[in-house]
């Protein structure tokens, strides 16, 4: 891999059968991503944010708002309203940008945008 792509970390999930149909989406996630999401001191939150990952693995999204670019955001409507910055490259890949709160989100949102900018396809 080139570029940003080196420092990331990458897991998957395991292929699941759903009605005869394998489905498996890669998380990819870059530096700034993990290192935010390992700053969350409440383990609760951090565990929360990570079932929400598996979902997305998963092929369940649930609550998402694009904010531009082809960046959208993860919404979870607890604590003071995380958020969650992603662009997805086809159907099975899913790169995870980076993180924050409701009271950071336009700030977050142009740090996720301007991160994907230096990501290839």
């Amino acid at each position: 891999m080139d570029g940003k792509l080196d420092s990331m970390v990458a897991f998957k999930i395991d292929t699941l059968p759903i009605r005869g149909i394998k489905w498996m989406c890669e998380i990819v996630e870059t530096t700034e991503f993990s290192n935010w999401l390992s700053n969350i001191k409440d383990g609760t939150t951090r565990r929360r944010l990570l079932t929400r990952l598996r979902k997305v693995s998963l092929g369940n999204f649930g609550d998402v708002q694009p904010v531009g670019e082809g960046v959208s955001e993860l919404r979870e409507h607890f604590g003071p309203g995380w958020r969650m910055y992603f662009v997805q490259r086809g159907t099975l890949l899913v790169i995870m940008l980076g993180g924050g709160d409701k009271s950071s989100q336009q700030m977050d949102i142009a740090k996720a945008i301007a991160l994907s900018k230096t990501i290839e396809d």
